[in-house]
């Protein structure tokens, strides 16, 4: 199938929290990593999303250009090709984009889309992140509102962060502390601020312990719980029925979660999981395995000759596409979107 149109990408979203699922929303940062979730999909018969963070697509375009508009470009186009070869739906999205790279990265991206669906087309992305998470919340909600216009002009969803991911990634640290955990009074401006829906469809990232990185399950606190309050305070404001949920949730950081809290997270209404160190790992392990048993055939060792076969790297990145498409699949039976593609 191609990538998914506008249309099919909000009746994705739509499917998954009603039915209590989610999509994993894989980083990748080349056309192998790319490769290894479309055959995750696939194989797990999963709708999903691949998504390139502001750091992935600057790689994307080359350790020489280092642009990243060119690097999203090139990956989304290559993406609409291969693509339309799998069984499944497939989204595109943008991870993390902080202040600082706003005017670098995703406005120009929504103007690209724009410029597509002025012409006829469908958007470049189906969906961008505007991490507001370093600013204070209502310089945070103003610039949202203003992206979540532009992104309603080119079918897109925007994807805005309330609170506060601890860790790292690409580049962006925050502490861990009690910032980590978005407060009813910050559920309750976002709808103020963004509305319902009627202002544009809008994913919201807020945040319950979530930390980004490597970690154990059970060493960072989680508490979901925040995630059902978010939906109380919303359908409150809204005057919905209880048991509403209004929010489309995200949950980042997730890497090391316990199932059961996954699970807790689904049932609160989360429709996407951001998946990156353990598909980077599920990728890169046996590549290591790879040089490590074929040292002397990858090394030109005392003089001789090496071993072309193993030092092809269609002979290792093979075996990591097919390790990661299986790290992939198992995100989709944790997250419960196995068999549940659009197209069955």
């Amino acid at each position: 199938m191609p990538i998914a149109t506008p249309e099919i990408y909000s009746q994705m979203l739509d499917n998954a929290k009603s039915g209590g699922y989610a999509f994993p929303a894989i980083n990748v940062t080349s056309s192998e990593t790319l490769n290894a979730a479309l055959r995750g999909f696939a194989e797990a018969e999963s709708d999903g999303i691949i998504q390139v963070s502001t750091g992935g697509a600057e790689f994307l375009s080359g350790t020489k250009v280092k642009d990243m508009v060119t690097g999203s470009t090139a990956f989304a186009e290559f993406a609409h090709v291969v693509a339309a070869k799998y069984p499944v739906n497939v989204a595109l999205h943008t991870d993390h984009c902080p202040k600082d790279k706003l005017d670098g990265f995703v406005r120009p991206l929504l103007a690209i889309s724009q410029e597509r669906v002025a012409r006829g087309e469908n958007p470049l992305f189906q969906s961008h992140m505007w991490d507001g998470s370093a600013v204070d919340l209502e310089e945070n909600l103003k610039i949202a509102a203003e992206l979540l216009d532009e992104a309603a002009q080119a079918k897109i969803i925007l994807e805005v962060e309330i609170g506060v991911v601890g860790g790292e990634e690409d580049g962006v640290a925050h502490e861990i502390n009690e910032k980590l955990y978005t407060t009813a009074g910050d559920y309750e401006r976002t709808v103020e601020a963004l509305g319902a829906g009627e202002k544009g469809r809008y994913l919201l990232a807020a945040t319950f312990g979530n930390v980004h990185g490597v970690y154990k399950p059970g060493n960072v606190k989680l508490r979901p719980e925040i995630l059902k309050q978010g939906q109380e305070v919303a359908s409150a404001k809204l005057g919905l029925e209880a048991g509403s949920k209004p929010f489309d949730l995200v949950f980042h950081g997730g890497s090391g979660s316990l199932l059961s809290e996954i699970h807790e997270a689904l049932s609160y209404g989360v429709v996407k999981m951001n998946i990156d160190t353990d598909t980077q790992y599920a990728f890169t392990r046996p590549i290591a395995t790879h040089m490590f048993t074929n040292y002397d055939g990858v090394l030109k060792i005392d003089g001789e000759v090496g071993n072309k076969k193993t030092y092809d790297p269609r002979s290792y990145l093979k075996v990591a596409e097919v390790a990661m498409a299986d790290r992939v699949v198992q995100a989709c039976e944790d997250l419960k979107s196995s068999g549940r593609t659009l197209g069955r």
